[in-house]
């Protein structure tokens, strides 16, 4: 019997014992995972995911989507994607960079050389060419040199003079002599009337030997060189002191180059010039710039820059074409600051670069006016603006630039900021942009250069095929040429423009990037058609500014297009054909203006 109550007296314990462990271990766990799930949902409650565009971060959206401005998926922002401290400065991601193609480098200092092309001619020496002249006047009874090109030396017969003064001359002279024992004044006289035409002693006195009048003299050369000239004719009758050739020497030759006004800081008197003849491949000469013209051309612009040259072998003959390079140099200071081309953009008055910021709270862009110096070829010197040591983007720099102007911050267009005017909702603002509305910039007609003209016009060929594609409905096309075109406006050479045509060019084509950066990135025609109405609006503005081509383009309109609202398109034919609704409603549209 106490065998029994043992026994049950320790199952009970047991029993006991393995409840209050398992209540420890699964109870106390169960307790602890519940306690872990609310708090987790509170967490989830609390902190709601923000969706934000890689490429425009300051889109900020509660649920996932498709970007307002690009069409992109929104990825969930990043805990390090917060808002710079800066409201100024552009915030950009990684993937945003990537995408964008923007690259930075550490700004610092160099000495300021430039490589400065030249391009010029072989010229004589002036101080080597020489004009032969007769000294005997009379008629040429023989020309021993021809043609030119023909080489004479020095003291060589090179044409046979007939005179009669000299006949005359000869008859006097030997009248004198035969009274010369009574009157040696006159003898000696009538011989230095023939030593006046450059006769020598030898001649007067060979004359007197022989004792009968010389008709024809020899015409001696009085230096060693190359005719470049041949100025009489065989029977020419010629005064004293006439030329009858120019002769050059070419031992010694000038290579005159153009300097342009451009580089005058860059070239001085004393600069070694390297340079290479066309038709002399493999042969490299050089020699220092002896003078340099104080006065430029007022036809041509430039200035003569002369290197004198040995001519070895008779290598270099005069009007042949060279091209030379100078490695000049600025007087070197402490802060010589040198950055590329691409990494600044600048409006005609203001040059401006964007400096980057790397922050714990992620990477950002802040634009920073600066003033520029002499240009280094690639690249320019920076005056004032930037610090050795900062971090500028050297690659996408419209990228960000455009990025700014939608998100409202300064940017080169506009210094100040303000509402980004992009067509798009951005931040749930009800504005015209955000309405559908397209903004359409108040266009002044601005004179603009043949040469700007002509670096437009490729524009106009990619628009039309943009167009044209939309009207068929051709999705792949469409894309395609807006691609062609995107890249045939960043080949636009912006120094074509100047003065108030600069700053009118900076506006239009900022206007026609903005539409058309991510055109590669849409999905659907009717994504590319919401890109087309932007786009045309932007080279409709810039038609009317510029006015560059040669042919009449009509300004066409479709009221039913963007939600009832209208937009327009240009053509170069009258004849309707809809871009925005294609094969569905062909006909649908007017004139609206036409540009001649």
């Amino acid at each position: 019997m106490n065998t029994n109550k043992k026994i049950i007296i320790i199952a009970l314990s047991t029993l006991a014992i393995g409840l209050l462990l398992g209540w420890l271990i699964f109870g106390g766990s169960s307790s602890e995972s519940k306690m872990d799930d609310e708090h987790q949902h509170t967490t989830e409650i609390a902190g709601e995911t923000v969706w934000t565009c890689s490429m425009h971060p300051q889109i900020r959206q509660g649920e996932p989507g498709d970007c307002p401005i690009c069409g992109m998926d929104l990825i969930p922002l990043e805990d390090d994607q917060n808002e710079v401290l800066d409201p100024m400065a552009v915030s950009m991601s990684p993937t945003a960079m990537q995408l964008a193609d923007i690259r930075t480098a550490a700004v610092g200092t160099m000495d300021p050389v430039k490589s400065v092309r030249l391009n010029g001619k072989v010229q004589e020496d002036e101080r080597l060419v020489f004009s032969q002249s007769s000294h005997i006047p009379g008629r040429i009874e023989k020309l021993m040199v021809n043609f030119t090109g023909e080489f004479v030396r020095k003291g060589q017969a090179i044409a046979y003079i007939y005179s009669p003064d000299l006949v005359t001359a000869q008859e006097e002279l030997f009248e004198a002599q035969k009274i010369k024992d009574t009157q040696p004044q006159l003898f000696n006289s009538a011989k230095e009337k023939l030593k006046n035409w450059k006769l020598s002693d030898s001649q007067v006195e060979q004359i007197l030997k022989v004792g009968t009048p010389k008709e024809e003299f020899a015409v001696q050369a009085d230096v060693s060189g190359y005719v470049t000239e041949k100025m009489v004719n065989l029977g020419d009758y010629i005064r004293k002191g006439e030329a009858i050739y120019e002769i050059a020497d070419l031992s010694k030759v000038w290579v005159l180059f153009d300097v342009y006004e451009s580089d005058m800081p860059w070239i001085k008197k004393g600069d070694k010039v390297n340079f290479t003849v066309a038709s002399l491949p493999g042969e490299t000469f050089e020699g220092k710039i002896t003078f340099l013209d104080p006065v430029i051309d007022p036809k041509t612009r430039v200035a003569k820059a002369r290197v004198e040259v040995p001519n070895k072998d008779n290598q270099l003959k005069p009007e042949m074409f060279a091209s030379g390079t100078v490695e000049a140099t600025l007087p070197k200071k402490s802060n010589n600051i040198v950055v590329p081309k691409t990494a600044v953009m600048w409006t005609g008055k203001r040059s401006v670069v964007y400096v980057k910021n790397t922050t714990s709270s992620g990477v950002s862009f802040m634009m920073r006016d600066v003033t520029l110096g002499p240009g280094l070829g690639d690249s320019f010197i920076v005056e004032s603006g930037l610090e050795e040591g900062e971090e500028i983007a050297v690659n996408g720099t419209f990228s960000i630039d455009a990025a700014a102007q939608l998100a409202g911050k300064p940017s080169m267009m506009n210094p100040e900021g303000g509402p980004a005017m992009t067509g798009h909702n951005h931040g749930g603002m009800d504005t015209p942009a955000s309405s559908g509305q397209v903004n359409k910039k108040e266009t002044k007609p601005v004179s603009i250069s043949q040469k700007a003209k002509e670096a437009l016009r490729p524009l106009y060929t990619e628009y039309l095929k943009f167009k044209d594609a939309l009207t068929a409905d051709e999705f792949d096309q469409a894309q395609k040429a807006a691609s062609d075109l995107k890249t045939t406006l960043d080949k636009v050479n912006m120094a074509a423009f100047t003065g108030e045509s600069h700053n009118a060019w900076m506006s239009h084509s900022s206007d026609l990037k903005n539409a058309l950066q991510h055109v590669q990135h849409l999905k659907t025609i009717a994504e590319l058609r919401t890109t087309f109405q932007q786009v045309s609006e932007g080279m409709i503005a810039m038609t009317k500014a510029f006015k560059p081509m040669d042919q009449t383009l009509y300004v066409q309109f479709c009221p039913m297009a963007d939600d009832n609202k209208g937009a327009n398109w240009l053509s170069t034919e009258e004849e309707i054909r809809n871009p925005y609704f294609g094969e569905s409603m062909l006909t649908c549209g007017e004139v609206e203006n036409i540009l001649k």
